[in-house]
Protein backbone atom coordinates (compact mmCIF):
# COMPACT_ATOMS: atom_id res chain seq x y z
CA UNK A 1 0.00 0.00 0.00
CA UNK A 2 1.51 3.21 -1.19
CA UNK A 3 -1.25 5.27 0.67
CA UNK A 4 -1.42 6.41 4.25
CA UNK A 5 -4.25 4.31 5.79
CA UNK A 6 -5.61 7.29 7.86
CA UNK A 7 -5.52 10.42 5.32
CA UNK A 8 -5.38 8.54 1.65
CA UNK A 9 -2.17 10.68 1.03
CA UNK A 10 0.53 9.18 -1.71
CA UNK A 11 4.08 8.12 0.64
CA UNK A 12 7.12 8.13 -0.60
CA UNK A 13 8.89 4.97 -0.33
CA UNK A 14 11.29 6.30 2.38
CA UNK A 15 8.13 7.14 4.75
CA UNK A 16 6.32 3.81 3.66
CA UNK A 17 9.47 1.70 4.55
CA UNK A 18 9.67 4.06 7.96
CA UNK A 19 5.99 3.66 9.21
CA UNK A 20 5.96 0.09 8.38
CA UNK A 21 9.18 -1.15 10.19
CA UNK A 22 8.03 1.60 13.22
CA UNK A 23 4.01 1.05 13.37
CA UNK A 24 3.22 -2.05 11.05
CA UNK A 25 1.17 0.14 8.85
CA UNK A 26 1.54 2.62 6.40
CA UNK A 27 0.86 6.19 7.77
CA UNK A 28 1.95 9.96 6.75
CA UNK A 29 4.46 11.26 9.37
CA UNK A 30 1.64 13.88 10.39
CA UNK A 31 -0.32 10.36 11.30
CA UNK A 32 2.93 8.57 12.70
CA UNK A 33 3.22 11.59 14.94
CA UNK A 34 -0.98 11.09 15.24
CA UNK A 35 -0.57 7.65 16.17
CA UNK A 36 2.21 7.96 18.38
CA UNK A 37 0.20 10.91 20.45
CA UNK A 38 -3.29 8.20 20.22
CA UNK A 39 -0.55 5.51 22.14
CA UNK A 40 -1.00 8.27 25.16
CA UNK A 41 -5.00 8.58 24.91
CA UNK A 42 -5.93 5.01 24.05
CA UNK A 43 -5.20 1.16 24.49
CA UNK A 44 -2.78 -0.57 22.38
CA UNK A 45 -6.00 -2.85 21.64
CA UNK A 46 -8.09 0.10 20.49
CA UNK A 47 -5.55 1.09 18.49
CA UNK A 48 -5.14 -2.58 16.87
CA UNK A 49 -8.47 -2.95 16.21
CA UNK A 50 -8.90 0.77 14.86
CA UNK A 51 -6.94 0.17 12.04
CA UNK A 52 -7.73 -3.60 11.40
CA UNK A 53 -10.84 -2.05 10.48
CA UNK A 54 -9.70 1.26 8.56
CA UNK A 55 -7.49 -1.34 6.17
CA UNK A 56 -10.99 -2.36 5.62
CA UNK A 57 -12.32 0.81 4.50
CA UNK A 58 -14.18 1.77 7.75
CA UNK A 59 -14.77 5.40 7.99
CA UNK A 60 -13.94 5.09 12.22
CA UNK A 61 -12.79 8.07 14.56
CA UNK A 62 -10.69 7.30 17.49
CA UNK A 63 -11.61 8.23 20.92
CA UNK A 64 -14.77 10.40 19.97
CA UNK A 65 -16.45 11.92 22.30
CA UNK A 66 -19.86 12.06 22.07
CA UNK A 67 -20.74 14.92 24.38
CA UNK A 68 -21.25 12.36 27.27
CA UNK A 69 -17.87 9.77 26.98
CA UNK A 70 -15.43 9.38 25.28
CA UNK A 71 -15.64 6.05 22.67
CA UNK A 72 -12.88 3.66 22.01
CA UNK A 73 -14.06 3.39 18.12
CA UNK A 74 -16.91 5.58 16.96
CA UNK A 75 -18.27 4.55 13.32
CA UNK A 76 -21.28 7.68 13.22
CA UNK A 77 -22.63 6.90 9.62
CA UNK A 78 -23.53 3.26 10.65
CA UNK A 79 -24.19 4.29 14.55
CA UNK A 80 -21.95 2.33 15.75
CA UNK A 81 -19.73 2.31 18.70
CA UNK A 82 -17.24 0.23 20.04
CA UNK A 83 -15.82 -0.61 23.02
CA UNK A 84 -12.39 -2.29 23.54
CA UNK A 85 -12.76 -3.70 26.80
CA UNK A 86 -10.06 -5.15 29.47
CA UNK A 87 -10.01 -7.44 32.84
CA UNK A 88 -11.65 -3.94 33.99
CA UNK A 89 -14.67 -4.19 32.90
CA UNK A 90 -15.81 -7.86 34.41
CA UNK A 91 -15.67 -5.85 37.61
CA UNK A 92 -19.09 -5.43 39.21
CA UNK A 93 -19.08 -1.23 39.49
CA UNK A 94 -17.47 -1.11 36.42
CA UNK A 95 -20.12 -3.53 33.93
CA UNK A 96 -22.95 -1.35 35.53
CA UNK A 97 -21.31 1.82 34.49
CA UNK A 98 -20.57 0.02 31.08
CA UNK A 99 -24.26 -0.75 30.79
CA UNK A 100 -25.65 2.43 31.69
CA UNK A 101 -23.29 4.19 28.93
CA UNK A 102 -24.47 1.94 26.39
CA UNK A 103 -28.09 2.21 27.47
CA UNK A 104 -27.63 6.16 27.10
CA UNK A 105 -25.45 5.75 23.40
CA UNK A 106 -29.14 3.22 22.59
CA UNK A 107 -31.33 6.42 23.77
CA UNK A 108 -29.65 8.81 20.74
CA UNK A 109 -30.05 5.44 18.53
CA UNK A 110 -26.43 4.49 18.61
CA UNK A 111 -25.24 0.39 18.55
CA UNK A 112 -22.70 0.01 21.48
CA UNK A 113 -20.33 -3.17 20.22
CA UNK A 114 -18.41 -4.46 23.36
CA UNK A 115 -14.64 -6.40 21.88
CA UNK A 116 -13.21 -8.32 24.71
CA UNK A 117 -9.06 -7.54 25.10
CA UNK A 118 -8.37 -11.01 24.21
CA UNK A 119 -9.67 -10.95 20.54
CA UNK A 120 -6.71 -8.41 19.10
CA UNK A 121 -4.04 -9.92 20.58
CA UNK A 122 -3.70 -12.47 17.86
CA UNK A 123 -3.76 -11.55 13.90
CA UNK A 124 -5.77 -14.16 12.62
CA UNK A 125 -8.28 -13.53 15.62
CA UNK A 126 -7.85 -9.98 15.00
CA UNK A 127 -8.75 -10.38 11.06
CA UNK A 128 -11.73 -12.43 11.93
CA UNK A 129 -13.36 -10.06 14.63
CA UNK A 130 -12.47 -7.21 11.97
CA UNK A 131 -14.20 -8.76 9.42
CA UNK A 132 -17.14 -10.01 11.60
CA UNK A 133 -17.54 -6.07 12.54
CA UNK A 134 -17.15 -5.12 8.82
CA UNK A 135 -20.07 -7.44 8.52
CA UNK A 136 -22.21 -5.92 10.82
CA UNK A 137 -22.03 -2.59 10.33
CA UNK A 138 -23.01 -3.01 6.81
CA UNK A 139 -26.05 -5.42 7.75
CA UNK A 140 -26.45 -2.08 10.21
CA UNK A 141 -26.68 0.37 7.57
CA UNK A 142 -28.75 -1.47 4.60
CA UNK A 143 -31.54 0.21 5.71
CA UNK A 144 -29.63 3.20 3.95
CA UNK A 145 -28.60 1.29 0.93
CA UNK A 146 -25.13 1.75 0.75
CA UNK A 147 -22.31 0.25 2.25
CA UNK A 148 -18.93 0.35 4.64
CA UNK A 149 -17.00 -1.34 1.95
CA UNK A 150 -17.24 -3.90 -0.34
CA UNK A 151 -14.87 -6.73 1.36
CA UNK A 152 -17.56 -9.39 0.98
Amino acid sequence: MNKCLECNQSLTEGVIEFSTNNFGISLSMQHQDWKRQMQSQTTFEAIRLYFALKKRGVRAEMEKFDGYKHIDIAIPEAKVNIEVDGRQHHDKGQALADLKRTYHSFIKGYLTLRIPNNLVYDDNILEETAQYIVDLLNENVKKQNFRINNTR
